[in-house]
């Protein structure tokens, strides 16, 4: 439209310069050399006009003869250049669907027609790595660090490469200088990070971390969160050789990131065992609110290592009011009841959970009915059902479950990796361990305390039809009892009837006794605990 109207205003004022000069007629003459040329204004400026255009069509055609080699040279530059990025394109479409022949034959055309260019370099790497062609594929990302340009380009895949054939010492290399050229580069940053955290040095991770957020590659909320975590890693790592030391960090860490359940776990127990217990108190209660959490539970519990068992459970009653409808709360409540061997208080706790029972939930109730009635059948009654039951949460990074947390994942190397949630496709967690280990003493403790009977008849039946005994020397007058109805020369007895004459005791001890399931890591029953001698070392969990 804009262009319209100043094409109608320039028409318009050469109409009104012709029709201005048609208005003003006059002459021009032009006398040299004893030429004499006479004529109107108006046929003297269309002679000029005619003039210039012929000047300057001759200039544009003289122009053109002497640029016309350099014209031709840059438009054969050209149709190379745009056949160039056209195999870039087919290229980047082959190494994307997997065409690894295509992929090469584009890169081979690309890096013919473009030369440097690091599309084409790029394309060739690509194409290398599908192949399966490692060592091509970091000659040419060598070779892109040569030149400023792709420097960090050939960094990344000098790192990547390294990674692949599992050299971890010519990764961290090539991230550390791309680290030192560029402290920002996120992948850089957090390579350097993860092969420090392996290695232990967390105060070199933590300075790594503070370089990459003073150039503004993290934000306020990730940079905080990072720290607790390589903070509580660096507090976990040195909790037994300087606890005050893994103190300060650990509430660094807590108060950067309260939710942080390892921070929170170390605070409180070192504050704990320091004697600040409000503070402690105060550090567990925050985090147990957002998440609760059995070693948050556990740190709470033994505040104060001193307390007798009926302190520690009115003082966990206090934690778990923060979280009062969650299963966590509950089985916490539970378990420092059965410490305090408070039953009634244990299976109130319990009984909401025993509608859809976990494997912990399981394992509380085989202590409970052990401890409270010593009744061991139906405390390996729950110790089976723990089997079939669903799973408790656990530490879970990139697909893995570990026993304990930790600051990085063992798969992908990924920072604050771990997640407290069900882990998926296994049928027992770590956090079992320590309530398996509860239930079989508590059952110990049950068989201990039972009256000095036989546990089971041993009926003799001679192949003859000989007398039936019962091994046990104090059951003499049952043996008797036993002899008196021993069939004919011949014939055979059965235990459980000749048990039932004898006596009901001895008829309840002659019944076969149907052994329930056991856990992964229990060896079942009759087979020596962990602490005596033949025992059989335990199973891991993973």
């Amino acid at each position: 439209m804009i262009r319209l109207v100043v094409y109608l205003l320039v028409v318009a004022l050469l109409a009104f310069g012709i029709a201005w000069l048609a208005d003003r007629p006059g002459a021009v003459v032009i006398d040299w050399q004893g030429w004499q040329v006479e004529t109107s204004i108006l046929v003297a400026a269309s002679a000029l006009l005619a003039l210039l255009a012929a000047v300057i069509l001759l200039w544009t055609l003289l122009r053109l003869i002497v640029r016309s080699p350099d014209t031709i040279a840059h438009s054969w530059r050209n149709r190379r250049r745009n056949r160039g990025w056209a195999a870039v394109t087919r290229g980047l479409v082959a190494v994307g669907s997997g065409d690894a022949v295509g992929a090469r034959r584009a890169a081979n055309d690309a890096q013919r027609l473009l030369g440097e260019e690091p599309l084409s370099k790029l394309l060739a790497a690509q194409a290398a790595q599908l192949s399966g062609d490692a060592a091509g594929a970091e000659a040419v990302f060598r070779s892109m660090t040569e030149a400023s340009g792709t420097r960090l380009l050939g960094l990344r895949g000098l790192h990547v490469e390294a990674r692949r054939r599992g050299d971890q010492s010519a990764a961290l290399q090539a991230a550390e200088e791309a680290a030192r050229h560029e402290p920002g580069l996120a992948w850089a940053a957090d390579a350097v990070i993860e092969a420090r955290c392996l290695n232990g040095d967390f105060a070199g991770a933590l300075a790594m971390l503070e370089r990459e957020a003073a150039h503004g590659a993290l934000d306020r909320a990730t940079h905080r969160r990072r720290r607790a975590v390589l903070l509580a890693a660096q507090a976990q790592a040195i909790e037994l050789s300087d606890p005050a030391s893994a103190r300060d960090k650990a509430q660094e860490a807590a108060r950067l990131a309260p939710t942080l359940v390892p921070a929170a776990d170390i605070a409180g127990r070192l504050l704990g065992a320091a004697g600040d217990v409000r503070k402690a108190a105060k550090i567990l209660e925050a985090a147990y609110a957002a998440t609760p959490h059995p070693d948050l539970a556990d740190a709470y519990l033994h505040l104060r290592p001193g307390d007798a068992s009926r302190e520690r459970l009115k003082r966990v009653r206090t934690l778990t009011a923060y979280q009062p409808a969650h299963p966590e709360s509950a089985m916490a409540l539970a378990r420092a009841a059965l410490d305090a061997q408070d039953f009634d208080v244990a299976r109130t706790a319990l009984a909401p959970l025993l509608v859809a029972p976990t494997q912990r939930a399981c394992l509380l109730m085989a202590e409970l009915e052990a401890g409270e009635h010593g009744d061991v059948g139906k405390a390996r009654e729950w110790t089976a059902r723990a089997v079939r039951a669903q799973r408790d949460p656990a530490w879970v990074a990139d697909g893995v479950v570990a026993e304990a947390w930790g600051p990085i994942s063992p798969v992908s190397g990924r920072l604050d990796a771990y997640e407290w949630k069900l882990p998926p496709g296994l049928a027992t967690t770590p956090m079992l361990e320590n309530e398996a280990e509860r239930v079989k003493l508590a059952i110990a403790a049950a068989i201990e305390s039972r009256p000095p009977v036989a546990e089971g008849p041993v009926v003799d039946l001679s192949a003859s039809g000989g007398s039936a005994s019962l091994a046990p020397a104090h059951l003499a007058p049952a043996n008797a009892t036993l002899a008196s109805v021993t069939p004919e020369a011949g014939g055979k007895a059965e235990p459980e009837k000749v048990a039932a004459k004898a006596s009901p005791q001895l008829a309840a001890l002659a019944t076969p006794v149907v052994a329930m399931p056991h856990l992964p890591d229990d060896p079942g029953p009759g087979a020596p605990f962990a602490d005596e001698p033949g025992a059989v070392p335990r199973g891991p969990y993973m």
